[in-house]
């Protein structure tokens, strides 16, 4: 199911619900006895305060799970400029060392974009034939020997991107899961059948402005939320990082 139908789905029925309730509750009043101003002000007050807590606490959320978003997308933007880096520096090496370099850089970044993206989105962490091939990539980078001063120059660098793509990949495997704790998701979702709630206590009537107000502030709840739930796993659902650096540094590997 798409992203986009849930999130479709969740507002309607949050819409469905309240406007359920609201058109049930007003059957059981009694209009000669009932006076819509006669509401207490700590109730209004109450209800004011804590829809400004709650709002506080969605804010935050999203703030949260954005900063891990654009966290995870700096991570692979690491990752695939370190590997360019070293398809680009190997350059000065001889041509068999060079070419097989090369070949097992654009191999481990075919993986990447190809078989383990998909993996992460579904278990949310890295698989051990990335990690193999970047053995691999070490391997072609430290088991040679420079022969020339010039060649000996390109060495260390050569090592310390290695050392940037393996701390990148680090880094994604960390990011690729969930981020949000449990307790949070029962605080958010709590909060926001309290703050619904609280709606019914200012005894909401059927005039369409009402119906309507009460159906829209409970859709933004459902959005709020829908929203918060999809940034929470950066690389498994629809607004999620993408694998856009690997695809423009390696065009070949598209």
């Amino acid at each position: 199911m798409s992203d986009w139908l849930v999130l479709v789905i969740a507002m309607a029925a949050a819409c469905a619900v309240v406007l359920t309730i609201t058109l049930f509750s007003n059957r059981r009043i009694d209009p000669e006895n009932d006076d819509p101003s006669d509401t207490p002000d700590v109730i209004e007050y109450m209800t004011m305060m804590i829809g400004v807590v709650y709002a506080i606490v969605l804010g935050l959320a999203i703030a949260g799970v954005w900063e891990g978003r654009g966290a995870a997308q700096a991570d692979v933007q690491q990752e695939a400029q370190a590997l360019h880096e070293i398809s680009q520096r190997v350059q000065v090496y001889p041509a068999e060392v060079r070419d097989r370099t090369r070949a097992d850089v654009e191999a481990y970044a075919s993986y990447v974009v190809h078989t383990e993206w998909s993996h992460m989105a579904k278990h949310g962490d890295l698989t051990d034939e990335s990690a193999q091939k970047l053995e691999q990539i070490r391997r072609d980078v430290t088991d040679y020997h420079p022969a020339n001063d010039f060649e000996a120059q390109a060495y260390q660098p050569l090592i310390d991107q290695v050392g940037a793509v393996d701390a990148a990949r680090t880094a994604r495997g960390q990011g690729a899961g969930a981020t949000m704790p449990g307790v949070v998701w029962f605080g958010l979702i709590i909060g926001a059948l309290v703050t619904v709630g609280l709606i019914f206590t200012l005894q909401i009537r059927r005039t369409w402005r009402e119906l309507l107000l009460a159906g829209l502030f409970s859709a933004l709840i459902a959005f709020l939320l829908f929203l918060i739930w999809d940034f929470d796993a950066p690389f498994g659902r629809g607004i999620s990082a993408t694998a856009g650096p690997f695809l423009d540094l390696f065009p070949g590997i598209g």
